[in-house]
């Protein structure tokens, strides 16, 4: 730190930066043309100083090291704009091909000091299937087309020759040009924004204040929430269940936690253990620019440690974590440490997987002080022709969180920021297709004294002969339960009656066929059985729980229509004393449901899974 930052300052600064970015999104949104970024909000902005540091905590976002790698900071000019969406050469900082992302540098007094980023997950990249992730790759070069980092605008004009090759790869071209056309100018607009603040304040004084932001993260993370885990070695696994190529197995993430106050990064997550890498699209590279994509990632989860869920909702994950994190990568070839051309189309199954595994080893390190599995993203979408071309429908539906030590899950959440499901009047407008229903997946919820969010539960009648494709896990395998919680639903499709497996690229619909898509249910916290059976009867008379699920499930005997609902006590109190005394002594402290013992090998949980 250069000097010290004026505390009143510092506030004016941070509250800048979240608008900037805020003010970049809602650009993005408004101006943008394909459905996955303007309609279900897949994209991101971030801000970022000279010196590479993440300033906003808000979502994640990519990184800007692959750019100035290529394009060194003195040779970098006003109006230019830099994109990239090659997996391998990102740094860690984009997970598959469809991910594009823009960087503009911001300028004060001829000097860069500053970086505006934005990426997204857009329709359709090229590669072997519309919406380039074909479920069965065994190669990058089957996912699309892969871009390093170029300049994309120079000194104001745009590189029409870049341009006119990306969208000729695209089955959506106007989609893909204006997204980026509305990127772009989003990202000026916000350099302009933050090169504003640097002219009113002086660059001295405003990267104080960056210095001041990321030293209170680290300091918030390291006094609030670090302190609250018990020194000592924690480990923990969890599995993608498929890769689109081989029969169905448990592929591996382990994490192997070490806690260590006195050291400098007092977090040690050494992901030792985890499977070779597969042959499909389930691959993550995250082994590069020592991890700092995956700290920032996985930072987050720290949060539940936090005193209150109101303290939670105000911590910010930005670059301030990073010093806290040391991880160690296995070697090259893992499903984290992929060896190029390896395909990443389906990284998701492992990214967001680790999400659940370090609050799984944290769950083990605090006693339990950690929800339960949430939902983990998949996509689900059907491709045709419809009398205005070729078109794609593809969502990304949300599913339940998992329940906690103090509170339920949270009902059709998406673990992606402020994404959301598209809406039925403007699918039913574009897409040759109508939307019957739309609610919650009764009884998806893993059970709990704090019970598991429900996923969705959709159907959707075609009204033309298409084409149906899923990209999905947790099709077999549950969101976990813990502490004596259980495991949620699974997530399923079925397609005219006929079951589809989560990975799945062309399978044909007929028109009047009916897609049904259920998403997972959120994994339960503590015993059913300890739940209050007012609250069962409250979730039947919602329609959340069923009644055979408030009988089998949480020893509740209920009777009357749902508006008059009746409890009868003894049966309740009966009933659950024999619930009680069948669960084995020997139960581990997370249930996996019941996929986990087919994958097995019939072994009913894993050896990591007692404490």
């Amino acid at each position: 730190m250069n000097g010290t930052a004026d505390p009143i300052l510092v506030e004016i600064v941070e509250g800048t930066l979240a608008s900037v970015e805020m003010e970049v999104e809602t650009a993005i949104a408004r101006t943008a043309r394909s459905p996955m970024i303007r309609d279900a909000h897949d994209f991101r902005a971030g801000i970022h100083d000279v010196r590479l540091r993440k300033l906003t905590g808000r979502s994640y976002s990519a990184l800007v090291q692959p750019i100035v790698r290529d394009f060194p900071i003195e040779t970098m000019r006003p109006g230019d704009v830099f994109f990239h969406n090659d997996v391998y050469l990102s740094e860690g900082g984009i997970g598959h091909l469809p991910d594009l992302c823009v960087t503009v540098p911001v300028f004060h007094a001829g000097e860069v000091v500053a970086f505006v980023q934005a990426f997204g997950h857009h329709d359709d990249i090229g590669g072997a299937v519309p919406g380039s992730m074909p479920s069965h790759a065994r190669s990058a070069f089957e996912e699309g087309l892969m871009v390093p980092p170029i300049k994309l605008w120079d000194g104001g004009m745009p590189n029409r020759a870049a341009l006119t090759i990306m969208t000729r790869n695209s089955r959506m071209p106007d989609s893909l040009a204006g997204d980026l056309d509305a990127e772009c100018s989003a990202c000026l607009m916000g350099a302009r924004r933050l090169g504003e603040l640097f002219d009113r304040y002086g660059r001295q004084a405003v990267e104080n204040c960056f210095d001041a932001i990321i030293s209170k993260t680290t300091e918030t993370f390291r006094r609030e929430l670090l302190a609250k885990i018990p020194e000592g070695v924690h480990v923990w696994e969890d599995y993608a269940e498929h890769d689109g190529v081989d029969e169905p197995r448990l592929h591996t993430q382990r994490i192997t936690l070490t806690v260590d106050h006195a050291a400098e990064a007092p977090l040690t997550i050494d992901f030792t253990g985890t499977s070779p890498q597969a042959k499909g699209p389930i691959n993550h590279a995250g082994d590069y620019a020592d991890g700092v994509f995956l700290k920032k990632w996985l930072a987050p989860i720290l949060r539940n440690l936090a005193d209150t869920p109101e303290r939670m909702a105000e911590l910010d994950v930005n670059e301030g974590v990073v010093p806290l994190i040391k991880m160690v990568f296995p070697e090259k070839g893992t499903l984290l440490t992929p060896i190029f051309p390896a395909p990443t189309n389906a990284r998701t199954f492992v990214i967001l997987r680790l999400l659940g595994v370090l609050a799984g080893v944290l769950a083990k390190a605090t006693g339990g002080r950690m929800p339960a599995d949430q939902e983990t993203i998949r996509y689900t979408g059907v491709y045709g022709d419809s009398d205005d071309g070729p078109y794609l429908m593809r969502e990304v539906l949300g599913g339940g969180s998992g329940g906690r030590w103090y509170a339920d899950g949270e009902d059709t959440i998406h673990v992606v920021p402020d994404s959301r499901n598209i809406p039925v009047e403007f699918a039913e407008a574009r897409w040759p297709l109508r939307v019957e229903r739309l609610g919650l997946a009764v009884d998806s919820g893993g059970p709990g004294e704090f019970r598991g969010g429900l996923g969705y539960d959709k159907h959707i009648r075609m009204l033309r002969d298409a084409s149906f494709m899923s990209i999905a896990d947790r099709s077999i395998l549950s969101c976990w339960g813990v502490n004596g919680g259980r495991a949620g639903r699974p997530f399923v499709v079925t397609v005219d009656g006929e079951e589809m497996e989560g990975l799945v690229d062309d399978f044909p619909v007929e028109a009047g066929d009916i897609v049904r898509v259920r998403t997972t249910g959120g994994g339960g916290w503590g015993s059913p059985y300890d739940r209050p059976a007012e609250r069962v009867a409250a979730d039947v008379r919602d329609g959340k729980v069923s009644y055979e699920g408030a009988r089998d499930d949480y020893g509740v005997v209920l009777s009357g229509p749902r508006d008059d609902l009746r409890i009868d006590a003894e049966a309740t109190e009966r009933l659950r004393a024999e619930l009680r005394a069948a669960v084995p002594e020997d139960t581990p402290f997370f249930d996996r449901g019941p996929g986990y013992p087919r994958l097995s090998g019939g072994l009913p949980y894993a050896e990591v899974d007692t404490v």
